[in-house]
Parts: structure tokens; C-alpha cells; sequence
């Protein structure tokens, strides 16, 4: 009989509650405990998953995606594919308009998905005609019957992880979290975990990272946008050259900044300490918890959640490639693994 077979009627009912993972080899010697939230565990590899999921099923709720509909996005690659599998599961037409910074892994990923994807230059800003942003727009306006996501400026990219993510860390950690410590892009994920926790407990502290190059940090001390502040940088899925709406400023208590470089070292280091394969973003994350520990933000009571946003296997191509870090020079000739390097590829 159907009804004693023990499976999931699609990949969908995969996403969501995933692990709390501690940390034991990379924060020995910080004050605290240090607990990782894998999104990599979701079925689409990340926490986009959880937006995809939640925002489609808002729109269909509300009526305004109908069968045969097209789904349009911006993406720096996860959310793409998180829109990408529940189109296929939900019979959509998929179309995205790409960072070119995003990884050939995750472009390959896309198409493999059978999205449609557009290839914009990463380094123009964000009204220029060629951006992702202006891309997706145009898009969005030539084919009747499409709906634009717009992860940057809708709301319900907070309600997603204020429903999911939040909950789940309050359970899993018993309501002992003091400290949130989340990468910022959209936003959506920090500002909606951020608006549960805070809901349980508002002396929890939430700490966005930020890059170098981008301009959320300086928006969030002095409410100004500066231009000034922006430049090209590496890291994919983290910092903005706008300022979204989906981020809440207001109940995020700090930002800090991290590099390109520290983060990618970072991102291979928890692979060869934890065993966790995780992408470059998870390495910016926990390059901001080492910045922290630095500077005296935990004490012996802190326990400590960073969000890994999503899997290596993204990144096979950038953080994970050899090749890829000397060409960025990333190494240098006083690291062991650069000298072994060099020689291989001699």
C-alpha cells in the first residue's frame, strides 16, 4: 500500500530544520561555545532554499503566480537554485539574472536546473542598465505573466527565517543563545532569525559581517549611504553596494568587516579542522567570530550560533582551487600550503 511507504512526496519537504553543529577544534581557544547552523543540509545546499520555498508559496497563495507563470530573480547563485528546484517541483519557467562574481560552479548549477540564466557584470552599480538588478527588471517587464522575486527589497525574505530559522536555533539551543553571528547580503536571513530571537530574549546580540568593498557597515553606524565605500571584492553573497529593504537595520547591534583573503583561508580551514565542507561565505562568518573573540566579545557564558549559509561545493572553482588562491594571491611564501602549491603546478 501507498500510505505504508515511509518517503517525502518531493524534495521540497526536505527543507528547513537543520543541524546545530558544534565547533571544537577552530574555537578552542576562544571564550565560549560555538555552535554552527549548517544550511548546507538543505536540500538545495543552502539557506536560500528556505526564501525560495516560503516566497513562491506566498504568491500562490495570494494568486498571483498561476500555472505556466515565469519566475524571475537577481542572484549571486543560491537563491537562483533554490527558485530553480521548486520551479521544476511547482512547473514554472525559471529565468535569473547573475552576478558575473558568482562561481562557474554555480552558473553550471543553474543551467543544470534548467533556469535561464543572464551573465551581468558584477562591477557596475546597481542602476546601470547592465547590473542584475536592471537585467531582472527588464525581464520582468517584456513577459507577461512573470513574477520578480526581488529578494534585496521584499519583505517576506525576513518573515521566511522569522517562521524557520529563528525558531529552530531558540529550540535547539534551549533559549541559552546570547550571541547571533550572521553574514548580511539581502539581509533577509540575519534580520528575520534577529526578529524571532529578539522577540525571546532582546539582550541577544546580533552581529552582522560585512566586506570590505561594501557599504552596509557604514549605513548601519551613520544611517548615510556612501558611495565612496564601494569597490570590487570577491566574496559572493555577502555586503551591498544598496541598501535593501530587507535588511532591519534597527535590530542588528553591530557589523564588522572581514576580507576577501581571511575568509577564504577561514572557509578551508573549518574543512580541514571540523570536517565541515562549507563555501566561502561560512568562511567570512566565522573570520568575523575570530575578529570578535579578538576584541573581547565573548566571555566563558556566551554561547555563540554562526550561520553557514551554504556548501564547498559551490566554490570548487574559487576558495577551494589552488590555482584559484595563488592567482588572487591569497598565498604567500611564507605558507607551507603555498610552497606545496607552486610546486604542483610547476
Amino acid at each position: 500500500m501507498k500510505q505504508d511507504i515511509k518517503a517525502h512526496n518531493n524534495v521540497l519537504e526536505l527543507i528547513g530544520n537543520t543541524p546545530l553543529i558544534r565547533l571544537n577544534n577552530i574555537t578552542k581557544s576562544f571564550k565560549g561555545e560555538f555552535l554552527a547552523k549548517v544550511e548546507a543540509f538543505n536540500p538545495g545546499h543552502s539557506t536560500k532554499d528556505r526564501i525560495a520555498l516560503y516566497i513562491i508559496e506566498e504568491a500562490e497563495r495570494k494568486g498571483i503566480l498561476k500555472p505556466g507563470d515565469t519566475i524571475i530573480e537577481t542572484t549571486s547563485g543560491n537563491t537562483g537554485f533554490s527558485i530553480a528546484m521548486v520551479s521544476i517541483i511547482k512547473g514554472y519557467e525559471c529565468i535569473l539574472a547573475v552576478s558575473s562574481k558568482s562561481s562557474k560552479d554555480k552558473i553550471d548549477m543553474l543551467k543544470s536546473m534548467g533556469a535561464k540564466v543572464y551573465v551581468c557584470p558584477a562591477n557596475v552599480s546597481a542602476d546601470d542598465s547592465r547590473s542584475y538588478y536592471q537585467v531582472a527588471k527588464r525581464i520582468h517587464e517584456e513577459i507577461k505573466g512573470s513574477v520578480y522575486i526581488n529578494q534585496y527589497f521584499n519583505e517576506l525574505n525576513i518573515d521566511a527565517h522569522f517562521k524557520t530559522t529563528g525558531p529552530e536555533i531558540w529550540k535547539q539551543t534551549s533559549g541559552k543563545i546570547t550571541h547571533l553571528v550572521a553574514c548580511s547580503g539581502t539581509g533577509g536571513t540575519i534580520s528575520g532569525v534577529a526578529r524571532f530571537l529578539k522577540s525571546k530574549n532582546k539582550d541577544i546580540r546580533i552581529i552582522g559581517i560585512d566586506a570590505y568593498g561594501s557599504v552596509l557597515q557604514k549605513y548601519h553606524e551613520t544611517k548615510e549611504f556612501d558611495s565612496e565605500e564601494i569597490y570590487p571584492y570577491r566574496i559572493e553573497g555577502l555586503g551591498k553596494n544598496l541598501i535593501p529593504t530587507a535588511t532591519d537595520f534597527e535590530i542588528i547591534d553591530k557589523f564588522i568587516k572581514v576580507t576577501d583573503e581571511s575568509s577564504a583561508h577561514t572557509a578551508r580551514e573549518i574543512a580541514k579542522t571540523e570536517g565541515l565542507f562549507v563555501g566561502y561565505t561560512s568562511g567570512a562568518a566565522l573570520q568575523g567570530v575570530k575578529q570578535l573573540a579578538e576584541e573581547g566579545e565573548f566571555d566563558e557564558d556566551s554561547i555563540v550560533v554562526v550561520i553557514f549559509p551554504d556548501h564547498g561545493s559551490r566554490y570548487m572553482s574559487k576558495v577551494f582551487s589552488d590555482n584559484w588562491m595563488l592567482e588572487q594571491g591569497f598565498f604567500d611564501s611564507q605558507n607551507i600550503e603555498a610552497k606545496e602549491t607552486i610546486e604542483y603546478i610547476k
